[in-house]
């Protein structure tokens, strides 16, 4: 961990926009930093230095506790090419600080590398990842837990007509919490620790030069390394949109079906819809609109109610008032619904969960690359359960340095 702090020190003292060039079709043009064929974007931000009012998500009648937090993030993104081929990196540090509560800090580190190979008629792509995080990992644990993540994947396409192309892809995340994780009662890593793994034809129509259609159909299968109950095979269809990062809408929006079987009898399967979008759109330089969602299946901690069907999203607002100010609106909604295990005594059978948030911010900008804010945010869960529920309020500042 000290060396990925020194190596991104000595990137972030070595930079400065006399290195940035621009080229429309490179993916790392944007960077500010280039030594030869290496092309690297370090930044640094502070978030929300201030006060979360409720550091455990507890519910009114347990009296939650406040605490002054704050997390400085650095990361940084890399681009080394090699010939026609590109190697794409991120690194990130997350050092998360809580005054009062010393067992809520944590140094959450998160990898990532890919290689891209575009050959005349054939291209390759593989990626590996690793998260080592103290964090909450949904919307429905309320601990911030020990785990790990590895993840990798790879496709090779074929050029099929000049502008379509066909290929497999295979993708596999290992998730690994740490032997003292317990949240209700429940043991994580005995429940959730699992491997997934998934495999794909895939369809890609280059639309335009900054738009692509796809279509995927494939096999996942989870299974779990000591809670084999919730093991389950998964066949899925998806058709998505893709847009470059340089068109003025860019993201992606992915929408399908997914027919989830668990391989023990007692709990009901799912067949219905997924979606999963990311898209932002900036208008006039000023404006900048974000949505995100998600319709998909979790996993609980509960072996009684051992999935939910997660179906959210979020808008985001941001607007430049006037020289160097902005303001930013959020609002957010996340509904989980449960099902039950045959025979299992349940609280409330297929209970339904609901998370809203919203919030807002201003921000001042220091040049080009320095933005000073102060945000509050709102976050509440309803249930019927009534340990379930929760209100929480987080204000303080934000500063953010991009080199």
């Amino acid at each position: 961990m000290k060396r990925e702090f020194l190596l991104i020190a000595l990137l972030s003292l070595a930079a400065s926009p006399a290195f940035a060039q621009q080229d429309p079709n490179d993916p790392s043009s944007q960077a500010k930093v280039r030594i030869g064929p290496l092309a690297l974007s370090p930044a640094i931000s502070l978030t929300n230095a201030g006060v979360d009012n409720n550091v455990f998500n507890e519910p009114t009648q347990a009296a939650p506790k406040s605490d002054f937090t704050m997390t400085v993030q650095p990361k940084i993104d890399l681009w080394l090419h090699i010939g026609r081929s590109m190697v794409i990196g991120n690194v990130t540090e997350d050092l998360v600080y809580y005054e009062k509560y010393a067992n809520q800090r944590s140094a959450n580190s998160s990898f990532k590398v890919g290689l891209l190979v575009p050959l005349t008629r054939i291209i390759l792509n593989g990626n590996v990842g690793y998260l080592n995080t103290k964090d909450r990992p949904g919307f429905e644990i309320d601990a911030r837990l020990q785990r790990t993540e590895f993840s990798s994947d790879g496709s090779i396409e074929l050029r099929a007509l000049s502008k379509t192309f066909i290929g497999v892809k295979a993708t596999r995340q290992v998730v690994n919490y740490d032997q003292n994780d317990v949240f209700v009662g429940s043991n994580l890593h005995d429940e959730l620790n699992r491997t997934v793994t998934a495999e794909s034809i895939t369809l890609r129509h280059q639309l335009t030069p900054l738009t692509s259609l796809t279509l995927d159909a494939g096999k996942q299968q989870d299974r779990f390394e000591f809670d084999h109950l919730r093991d389950s095979d998964s066949t899925m269809i998806t058709a998505g949109i893709k847009f470059d990062p340089f068109a003025l809408l860019k993201g992606s929006a992915r929408f399908g079906y997914r027919n989830f079987q668990p391989l023990v009898a007692g709990l009901p399967n799912y067949r219905g819809s997924t979606a999963a979008v990311d898209l932002t759109y900036v208008a006039l330089g000023s404006t900048k609109v974000t949505v995100t969602g998600t319709r998909d299946i979790n996993y609980s901690y509960d072996i009684n109610q051992p999935y939910y069907l997660q179906t959210g999203a979020e808008l985001s607002l941001a607007q430049q008032i006037f020289g160097p100010v902005d303001v930013v609106g959020r609002v957010g909604i996340q509904r989980l619904d449960y099902r039950d295990r045959a025979g299992a005594v349940i609280a409330v059978s297929d209970r339904t969960d609901s998370v809203h948030s919203y919030g807002g911010g201003i921000g001042y900008h220091l040049g080009r690359d320095i933005r000073i804010g102060f945000n509050v945010d709102q976050a509440h869960r309803t249930s019927a359960v009534s340990d379930r529920q929760y209100d929480d309020l987080r204000y303080g500042a934000a500063v953010t340095y991009g080199f």
